[in-house]
């Protein structure tokens, strides 16, 4: 009995998590695209004074896609900074995220997997990096708590990304603040964030996870 009573337990906790995922996704879709952006600059102001952009030589950075929080324009400053910015390129066939460098986004990025812009493949023979080399990544997702609890979009690649190739990253995730949740149902192989910005505030999620 207790084999079942897990199974439907596992099976809710599923249903929970595909529930929020839709729920916040479709909130994020809503927004003006104007207001949008304009939460966009605001977060990505705030992360960019903060020490885990301001100490960090290379950063890992999502290019954004449909309603994620804008990294584009972070992106070009990041790179006019003097910092090294590796984007993420999807190797689907092996479930895992290539780490390659920029440097000039409008010509070496194009339409990628899912027409999410990802490194051209001229960019990926000439620039693929060791990610033991990355600071910090940035990161996107559907749902977030203030703890650091995250759900991205039902794949796993940067949860693989961030214990396989990049240990030693400090993780950040960048989210509009209507993709918080009280908690979220976490799983074992979830990855808990260190920071989370949004529009209005940076999470420290490492000292709340503990308080």
């Amino acid at each position: 009995m207790s084999h079942y009573k897990s199974v439907a337990a596992a099976d809710l906790k599923m249903n929970n998590r595909n529930r929020l995922r839709k729920e916040r996704l479709a909130l994020r879709d809503q927004l003006d695209p104007g207001l949008r952006a304009e939460k966009s600059r605001r977060i990505s102001g705030l992360i960019s004074a903060h020490p885990v952009v301001g100490d960090a030589a290379h950063l890992f950075v999502y290019i954004n896609f449909l309603s994620e929080v804008e990294t584009i324009n972070l992106v070009r400053q990041l790179i006019e900074a003097g910092k090294t910015v590796s984007v993420p390129l999807t190797l689907l066939e092996e479930s895992r995220l290539l780490a390659v460098q920029v440097t000039d986004p409008d010509r070496q990025l194009a339409p990628g997997c899912y027409g999410i812009p990802e490194p051209t493949a001229e960019q990926v023979r000439a620039a693929v990096v060791e990610p033991s080399t990355i600071d910090t990544v940035l990161i996107p997702g559907s749902v977030f708590d203030r703890t650091g609890g995250r759900l991205g979009y039902g794949g796993g690649f940067y949860d693989r990304f961030l214990v396989e190739s990049a240990p030693q990253a400090t993780r950040a995730a960048m989210a509009f603040e209507l993709q918080l949740v009280e908690r979220v149902p976490m799983e074992s192989h979830d990855q808990y964030m260190d920071l989370l910005v949004t529009e209005k505030q940076i999470y420290d999620c490492r000292r709340l996870r503990h308080a």
